[in-house]
């Protein structure tokens, strides 16, 4: 049995990220305190962006922006079939329907001309997902979204470090130069971590308010926003929120995280130029795309095996000790969407031939170029038995 072990993705901690959390850990404040606002001010300059809102998770953070855009029963919101579940249930959680539009079948992100097919009267909103790092078509989307009167959150919890260009500029996926709001996740497999946590960044002024007050139950303290002064103790309850806080400790390693975005980002375009070097030549693979119009971060590397049994390579690929994965299987597939909302096989051909070709190998900076060399191998290896 083969005894290495190479996952998709792993964390990637210094010892200036642990000294990070134990100063947290020796302060006052485990959370609540103000490690917590200068991770959002990091994470707002970064992004070019007036507010950050740091959270317990992704999925946390799309629940809070769904709500802070006001989407409601009646409401029908717009989102990518290929993605992980949250970017769809964030609707589901609101009382709103999902509503799938097919992908692109070169950037595996939700394709503009399907999202137009699919507004009509009900629509109030996109959740356009810059799917394993490729940021979406966003000048065009924003456009749409603009021309329909429509509120876009983008899901950015695959990107961030990632940017494309719009009418020759340059922007920051979180700069939300083309949406209300962005969501980022910070889980261990990302970009950067806080262990778990997310955030939402935002340029309006009442958006931000809004998530403050539903991030910690709808409660505020703010005097000027009280209907009664009882005394310095006096809060009061003016939403139904929820506890989706984050600790100061998470930020410490978030705020040290960060300082090494660019440089984590800058190593996982290595692996997948060596990655795309040493698979351009199989006829049986197709490789990932990125736009000319953007930069990815990267988050996944996906190959589509072509005229091979995708389950005999996932098998082959984990037999050689490669943490191998799909992402994802198209969320109206989900029996949950099937039974609900009435989806079906065949709705979404283009997300469906992927997903049917796809598999995940692993990428994160911490990998070694024997660890790079060890994955080309034994996928080339791998296709080379199937095809015997």
């Amino acid at each position: 049995m083969n005894k290495r072990v190479i996952p998709y993705g792993k964390q990637s901690i210094s010892e200036q990220d642990i000294a990070a959390v134990t100063e947290a850990l020796r302060s006052d404040w485990l959370t609540q305190g103000p490690t917590v606002g200068r991770f959002e001010a990091a994470v707002a300059k970064h992004c070019g962006v007036r507010h950050a809102v740091a959270v317990s998770n992704g999925t946390a953070a799309l629940h809070l922006a769904a709500l802070a855009a006001g989407f409601g029963p009646g409401d029908e919101i717009i989102t990518s079939p290929i993605t992980f579940v949250a970017s769809a249930n964030c609707i589901a959680y609101a009382g709103a329907t999902p509503v799938f539009a097919d992908i692109r079948p070169d950037t595996y992100c939700i394709c503009p001309a399907e999202i137009e097919k699919r507004i009509g009267p009900a629509t109030k909103g996109i959740i356009p997902v810059h799917f394993a790092g490729q940021p979406c078509e966003m000048g065009c989307i924003g456009k749409m979204a603009k021309e329909h009167g429509l509120i876009v959150i983008e899901d950015g919890a695959h990107a961030v470090g990632a940017s494309y260009q719009v009418e020759g500029r340059t922007y920051r996926v979180g700069s939300c130069a083309h949406s209300e709001m962005t969501i980022f996740s910070f889980h261990p497999v990302k970009h950067m971590t806080t262990g778990e946590g997310g955030m939402i960044t935002t340029n309006s002024d009442d958006l931000y308010a809004k998530l403050l007050l539903l991030r910690t139950h709808g409660i505020t303290k703010d005097p000027s926003k009280l209907t009664r002064h009882d005394g310095p103790w006096y809060y009061e309850q003016q939403a139904l929120g929820f506890n989706y806080r984050i600790t100061d400790f998470q930020c410490a390693l978030g705020i040290s995280q960060l300082d090494k975005l660019d440089g984590f980002v800058s190593r996982r375009r290595e692996i997948v130029a060596t990655y795309n070097a040493a698979f351009s030549n199989s006829e049986k693979l197709i490789l990932p795309f990125e736009s000319e119009q953007a930069q990815s971060s990267w988050h996944l590397y996906m190959l589509q095996f072509k005229a091979l049994d995708r389950l005999k390579v996932f098998i082959g690929l984990r037999d050689k000790g490669l943490g191998v994965n799909v992402h994802y299987i198209p969320v109206h597939l989900q029996p949950y969407y099937q039974e609900n909302f009435g989806y079906e096989a065949g709705d979404f051909p283009v997300a469906e031939a992927y997903y049917a070709r796809a598999i995940t190998l692993p990428l994160f900076p911490a990998m070694t170029q024997e660890d790079v060399a060890y994955v080309i191998n034994s996928v080339i290896t791998t296709v080379h038995e199937l095809e015997g």
